[in-house]
């Protein structure tokens, strides 16, 4: 059996109980508007999808493109496109028409279902050329089909067989088409699912799950499928702008999210702290010192004291206001968790558990164990594969998470698959007790003109953590004699300049940070310097930001 098998026979068997709900709104009550579904009727919903699917003679192989933001009818899709044996294209909705249509003629569907008529518009916009487009509306409005496909069971698939290609997200160059393998997606369902298990005890009854990254990453997809496989609660937002009520709302048992969320939320603590003043933020602010020290082993009586103190009466109320009272866990993947961030979280009393992998990995190589959360690490391997450090300590994977390859890109496929080994590009280490740490990704090295080698990601976390006002710190320097930083955000050169003052007296001097610019325009999707799931594109940054690069340079060489 497939994992697809065991999805469908888990839906099946929750005929009572919600288990997918579509967020639309917050009432005044704090109860969560929207709609949702039983296991049973998503069945229902998948079997209209797999009859509209069968009636169009698509055979075994062919691409379904998957064009459409969050909701019930999105995962019914999904699943009806494997089951039918199809292999499922999900692309990001709001990326821009131009981006998707080049996606799609690289895997070349032979169908593409649109979650409205402007996404429709905007593929034929672009590509008058475009296989057939059809809309969820229309595939879900035939009542008559319910139950035709019902006592169909799922399309044979071997473990080798592609059932799904996702697109990376391209921080460099074009993005590129990665095939997902039934093996590999039933793999790793199995190693999340056993993880999820510690996490919640093994408890009884559905776990509570909120969904808000959009499901064409692997991540959340991979979240997603194992949520169906466990017959969990799955709350799904629509609306980012309602993220922190609908948290508070939902209650999760635990969410998947990114660094990125993370920071913003731990600022926002900070500065409504910082606005409430009084005897609360004295205490906090003593509490977090406080805490620090008693992770560098040099904690005294009156920190304890502090801490019972905040641990009674303050960190309660921020947890409650946060994210409800039934969190087990954030889990936090995608890119890089600065330490102090994770410490915060713990000190508030919420694990915060890390994943690393990429979409090559089928999402996942490393899964920190509940039991055993080794902060500033992302955790030992997952069972069954073999993780090592090549040359230039570039981290390398085997095993049957590994993808199959890359969509009609056979070179690109042979630089990354070698004698069996996925390389990564990123960087790492590994400690005595199997846990993981990255420490840089090879592309992103800056080799200045003297032949030091520098990864940038720790000297930038190292000065954001300084600056509460600025958004990003990206470092440049590649064939110069010094590195450079561009700031963006709200502060002032004062700040931007003690900040790095702090940090470059911590560091060699190859490493120091000799001249910054501020950018009071964060870097964004919307102007095309961060990736569809928020990496940041450095080509595109040096690219964008040339004239003040050579300004910077041109300056300190003159003086």
């Amino acid at each position: 059996m497939s994992f697809l098998d065991d999805i469908f026979a888990k839906l099946e068997s929750v005929d009572k109980e919600t288990l997918l709900w579509e967020s639309h709104d917050t009432t005044a009550t704090g109860g969560a508007a929207g709609w949702g579904v039983t296991g049973r009727e998503l069945v229902q919903r998948v079997s209209q999808a797999r009859a509209c699917l069968a009636a169009r003679n698509l055979k075994k192989g062919d691409r379904c493109a998957l064009v459409a933001a969050n909701s019930v009818e999105w995962v019914a899709m999904d699943l009806a496109v494997m089951a039918e044996g199809l292999i499922v294209v999900p692309l990001y909705s709001r990326q821009a028409p131009s981006e998707l249509v080049a996606m799609m003629k690289d895997c070349s569907p032979s169908l593409i279902c649109c979650g409205d008529a402007a996404l429709r518009d905007g593929i034929l916009l672009n590509w008058p050329e475009a296989p057939p487009r059809v809309l969820f509306a229309d595939i879900f409005a035939g009542q008559d089909r319910e139950n035709a496909r019902l006592s169909q069971a799922p399309t044979p698939h071997g473990n080798s067989d592609v059932v799904a290609i996702i697109y990376t997200s391209g921080t460099s160059g074009e993005a590129k088409g990665v095939m997902v393998t039934a093996g590999n997606v039933g793999h790793i369902l199995q190693c999340t699912s056993a993880q999820l298990d510690i996490l919640m005890n093994n408890r009884p009854g559905q776990d509570r799950v909120y969904q808000w990254a959009p499901l064409n990453f692997a991540a959340a997809w991979i979240t997603l499928l194992t949520s169906l496989l466990r017959g969990s609660s799955v709350v799904m937002n629509t609306d980012l702008s309602k993220l922190a009520s609908e948290l508070r709302t939902v209650a999760p048992d635990y969410f998947v999210n990114v660094p990125a969320l993370l920071e913003r939320v731990r600022k926002a603590v900070d500065e409504q702290l910082r606005k409430t003043g009084g005897v609360v933020l004295a205490v906090y602010t003593r509490a977090k010192a406080a805490y620090m020290r008693k992770q560098e082993g040099r904690a005294s009586i009156s920190d304890s004291i502090w801490l019972a103190l905040t641990n009674a009466v303050v960190f309660p109320t921020i947890r409650k206001k946060m994210i409800g009272p039934n969190l087990k866990a954030l889990i936090c993947g995608s890119a890089p968790l600065s330490l102090d961030t994770q410490l915060y979280f713990m000190m508030l009393g919420i694990p915060v558990l890390q994943v690393y992998g990429l979409t090559e990995t089928t999402g996942i190589c490393t899964l920190d164990d509940p039991r055993r959360v080794e902060p500033g690490r992302v955790g030992p391997a997952i069972a069954d594969i073999e993780m090592k450090l090549g040359e230039n300590q570039e981290i390398m994977v085997r095993g049957s998470n590994i993808f199959a390859g890359y969509w009609n890109r056979p070179k690109e496929t042979a630089e990354v698959l070698r004698d069996g080994w996925f390389h990564t590009g990123d960087q790492g280490e590994v400690n005595a007790a199997g846990n993981w740490k990255i420490t840089g990704r090879i592309k992103n090295l800056i080799i200045l003109n003297s032949g030091h080698n520098i990864a940038p990601e720790p000297i930038e976390d190292e000065i954001l953590a300084r600056l509460p006002g600025a958004q990003q710190v990206v470092l440049v320097g590649n064939g110069r004699s010094y590195l450079s930083a561009i700031v963006t955000g709200s502060l002032t050169a004062d700040q931007a300049e003690a900040a790095l003052d702090a940090v470059n007296a911590t560091l060699p001097h190859f490493k120091q940070v000799r001249a910054f610019r501020i950018s009071a325009e964060p870097f964004s999707i919307e102007n095309g310097l961060l990736t569809a799931n928020g990496k940041l594109k450095r080509d595109w940054v040096a690219r964008r930001f040339e004239s003040e690069i050579e300004e910077m340079y041109a300056v300190k060489q003159a003086v």
